[in-house]
């Protein structure tokens, strides 16, 4: 289907009004003179040439009326309806409903307002949508670090109260309360500090100090920490990369380390086998290095694996933080990962292994 533009429609409109009349009035003349003066037999020089020439000029004027009404109605049913529409879709957008829809297949410049305006609504529709699960992202927040700021705080309490009654009636004992309060309250700061690192990724607030980073150097030392920490464990760290291809990648160091320290501690929380291994591997593409990080802990449900990258998400329901953790870790890396222009996604097979895959964009 071709659509004219309004300006074309007014142009051929114009041209119309004259030549249909003209075409018009050429064939009453033929027709009228046909009928009186051949089928009729009338005489052209007598009183039938008065009546053929009023004929003739009523048929003109209906001619004019007709062609002027009909051009003018179709042109200006063209232009209204669609003003009209647009107009109604504005009033019901501007009452709250998003889903009235003025998607227009006309091509004319009437019908790209039309899907300006209806790329508009989807905008809207889209922004409400992201309202709306922001405010249920926030209540779920609330709720969250209320109850992983009370945990902790009930056992301090807890064991204070047992300080302050005497339970701990053995300096050894004081000792191991002292201990625990210590470690509660860490793990509370610890918890405060991912809320806050949060809060600024969620606000655009975090500063990022880019440069040119060697993956392969980057991960080769990190590698050897992590495998003088796991042999304690009788685990393994191994890095697999070819020696020969490039991975310098722009990047932020101390929040890629945030990142990689993040990825390993959510795997190594979820390991309950004898010899925990994990395993880095590099691959290098024109354009960017993707990195896996592979642990052979109990896995994940398939389910879960879109998730696990929300705030607060937790594969394990128990609220116990000693074995759900915070539900941040991997949230807070998606988010870095994402300021450096890269993706982050996992894969994994449940009770063998999971896999933490980003990429970070290549310096050419």
């Amino acid at each position: 289907m071709i659509t004219l533009s309004i300006k074309k429609r007014l142009i051929l409109s114009n041209i119309g009004m004259i030549i249909i009349p003209i075409i018009g009035f050429l064939l009453v003349e033929i027709i009228l003179g046909y009928l009186l003066f051949v089928v009729f037999k009338g005489n052209p020089h007598g009183s039938e040439i008065t009546t053929f020439l009023s004929l003739r000029f009523i048929a003109m004027v209906i001619i004019l009326i007709i062609t002027n009404g009909l051009l003018t109605y179709y042109v200006s049913k063209s232009i209204i309806t669609p003003i009209k529409n647009l107009s109604i879709a504005a009033k019901k957008i501007s009452e709250g409903n998003l889903e009235y829809s003025v998607a227009s297949p006309n091509k004319d410049e009437l019908g790209e307002l039309s899907q300006t305006f209806e790329s508009m609504r989807l905008k809207l529709k889209r922004a409400k949508a992201a309202q709306q699960q922001y405010e249920q992202n926030r209540e779920e927040l609330i709720a969250s670090i209320s109850h992983d700021l009370k945990t902790p705080l009930t056992s301090i309490k807890g064991y204070i109260k047992g300080i302050q009654d005497g339970v701990a009636n053995s300096p050894e004992k004081l000792e191991r309360y002292m201990d625990i309060i210590y470690s509660t309250a860490n793990d509370m700061d610890g918890l405060i500090d991912e809320l806050f690192l949060h809060s600024k990724l969620d606000l655009k607030q975090l500063p990022f100090h880019f440069e040119k980073v060697d993956l392969y150097s980057f991960f080769a030392d990190f590698v050897e920490e992590l495998a003088f920490n796991l042999e304690k464990e009788q685990g393994t760290a191994t890095l697999i990369a070819n020696k020969s291809d490039s991975y310098v990648v722009e990047a932020d160091r101390d929040q890629l380390k945030r990142v990689v320290t993040n990825i390993v501690q959510n795997s190594l929380k979820y390991m309950d086998t004898n010899q925990k291994e994990v395993k880095v591997q590099l691959l290098s593409k024109p354009d960017e290095v993707i990195v896996e990080m592979q642990d052979n802990g109990r896995g994940m449900n398939k389910e879960d694996l879109p998730y696990i990258f929300e705030s607060f998400y937790r594969t394990d329901t128990s609220r116990n933080s000693s074995t759900g953790g915070s539900g941040l870790g991997l949230s807070i890396v998606k988010k870095i990962i994402e300021e450096h222009g890269g993706t982050v996604w996992a894969n994994s097979d449940l009770e063998k292994r999971t896999s933490i895959y980003f990429t970070l964009k290549k310096v050419i």
